[in-house]
């Protein structure tokens, strides 16, 4: 088993500008934010003026928080990002509706596509606003994309007209996880591609539970039996688990047993624009025929 860490450098719009004492200081397109993140657990090195240009702070209070803004602060705007467009919303969860740790992930996936030269049906569980949906269909496949929310496939769709995806073969589906994939087995749906970054905690549009520790032996149990005879590639990660990548990667082992192929494991990060330091961002797991 391969043990890799997965790289997300600066990009025109987007890069990790600062990070340290729980924070980091990002750039999404002109726009400098500032959040927690507990992993950066080291000094900073911008000064405090340098910090206090963000355009907008995330503060956390109690169980939630808040966003502290400059007065012309936009409630969206649009970045490019891996040749994908989104649109970038700060929620009241700290989150900005991407994640760039997993660019790396979406090359990868898109290259195994490319090079299968033939259909590939993509499953893409736990979705958000569709990064690695909108990664899958450009190289060419059909994709199912499956969240518990509803504001966050209209999130996913917005994205994926603004990227020029909009007719592209993509079934969106608001539904729980396990649900869903429950009634794919009893309609003998296949899928030859799975994508999935499980939370360690949610709740379904009915308010399903989702617990990873209770969860997600029943999900990669339904994942094995929703697999085509020719599969291509699954894919999962994860950030706050408080799981090794080795646990996920341990999952593929009998997957690899039916198919061949290989698993490679690790971490996602994100590297400093003017440093060499890298902010860890989650974990991966992914076998490939």
């Amino acid at each position: 088993m391969k043990n890799t860490i997965l790289i997300t450098k600066p990009s025109a719009d987007y890069e990790l500008v600062d990070s340290g004492e729980g924070e980091k200081l990002e750039r999404y397109g002109p726009v400098l934010l500032a959040r927690p993140d507990p992993q950066a657990l080291w000094r900073k090195k911008l000064t405090k003026s340098e910090w206090e240009k963000a355009d907008g702070r995330y503060e956390r209070k109690g169980k939630g928080g808040e966003w502290h803004t400059k007065a012309d602060f936009p409630k969206e705007w649009q970045i490019e990002l891996a040749d994908l467009r989104f649109f970038i919303r700060p929620t009241t969860f700290k989150h900005t509706g991407l994640f760039p740790e997993q660019v790396a992930n979406w090359k990868w996936s898109a290259d195994a596509i490319r090079g299968a030269n033939r259909e590939i049906k993509v499953l893409n569980l736990f979705a958000y606003t569709g990064g690695a949906t909108l990664a899958a269909a450009k190289a060419g496949a059909s994709v199912t994309h499956v969240d518990a929310s509803k504001t966050a496939i209209e999130w996913a769709r917005a994205n994926a007209e603004l990227s020029g995806l909009q007719d592209m073969p993509i079934r969106w589906m608001t539904e729980d996880v396990l649900v869903f994939l429950g009634r794919e087995v009893k309609r003998g749906n296949f899928y030859d591609a799975i994508i999935m970054d499980p939370p360690a905690f949610g709740h379904g549009p009915k308010d399903e539970l989702w617990k990873i520790e209770e969860d997600f032996l029943t999900l990669m149990k339904l994942c094995s039996e929703v697999l085509s005879e020719n599969p291509l590639f699954i894919l999962v990660s994860g950030y706050a688990s408080g799981y090794s990548p080795i646990a996920f990667a341990n999952n593929f082992e009998s997957i690899r047993t039916r198919f061949g192929g290989t698993i490679e494991s690790g971490e996602l990060t994100i590297e400093e624009s003017k440093g060499e330091r890298l902010l860890p961002a989650g974990i991966f797991a992914r076998w490939h025929a």
